[in-house]
């Protein structure tokens, strides 16, 4: 297990919902977003991994010396910022840096989606101060 200390610097909303050595999934209000008023795809959600992350179950994405990849998804097929990072300390510093502008209303959910979820978006906007 890695040290939390970085992991302290995520803006409120979003939580460490599991953490390996080469694997961590941090997630957005997953208060809300749990599959009571919308489906748990939609929880938002960071995922950082040694290796690129395939969706592929038993599938595993690491290989000695692999760079550190840092997604934000929406839901599975909609993926938003991106990034890729020789060290595992970049990739936190880039993956805390997306929550905080997620969480701040700063990254543009609504262009990500081909077709509109009305009331996913208002309630983002509404999390996020985010005007529609």
């Amino acid at each position: 297990m890695t040290d939390h200390t970085d992991l302290a610097d995520l803006p409120p909303g979003w939580t460490v919902w599991s953490e390996e050595d080469e694997r961590t999934v941090i997630v957005y209000r997953a208060d809300v977003f749990d599959a009571e008023a919308f489906p748990a795809a939609c929880l938002p959600t960071l995922y950082l991994t040694r290796g690129r992350r395939d969706r592929r179950p038993g599938v595993a994405p690491t290989s000695p010396g692999a760079d550190w990849y840092v997604t934000l998804t929406l839901e599975p097929e909609v993926t938003g910022e991106e990034g890729r990072f020789e060290r595992r300390e970049e990739a936190l510093a880039y993956a805390v840096g997306v929550a905080r502008r997620f969480a701040d209303g700063g990254i543009d959910y609504r262009g990500l989606y081909q077709v509109p979820r009305e009331e996913y978006f208002a309630k983002l906007d509404e999390l996020t101060g985010r005007e529609p």
